[in-house]
């Protein structure tokens, strides 16, 4: 799959419990936003911005926490 969701940026729609606990996240994949299943190993909010880092299943990801203010260039 090589415009997959991993290695893209995306955002918490229903809250990610941690564990084995799944929330949702939104993803853009090919310019149209997908749904998956997110996995992370701490609770993460609802709103908050995620990095897509593997796959687990057809609709199924893990993500960590992602700070888009950490990479704007400097003018």
């Amino acid at each position: 799959m090589p415009d997959g969701p991993v290695g893209k940026v995306g955002r918490v729609l229903i809250r990610i419990r941690g564990g084995d606990a799944p929330g949702e996240v939104v993803v853009s994949v090919a310019g149209t936003p997908e749904a998956y299943l997110a996995y992370a190993e701490e609770g993460i909010a609802v709103g908050t911005d995620v990095l897509v880092i593997a796959t687990r299943a057809a609709r199924g990801v893990d993500v960590v926490p992602w700070d888009r203010t950490l990479f704007i260039p400097e003018r």
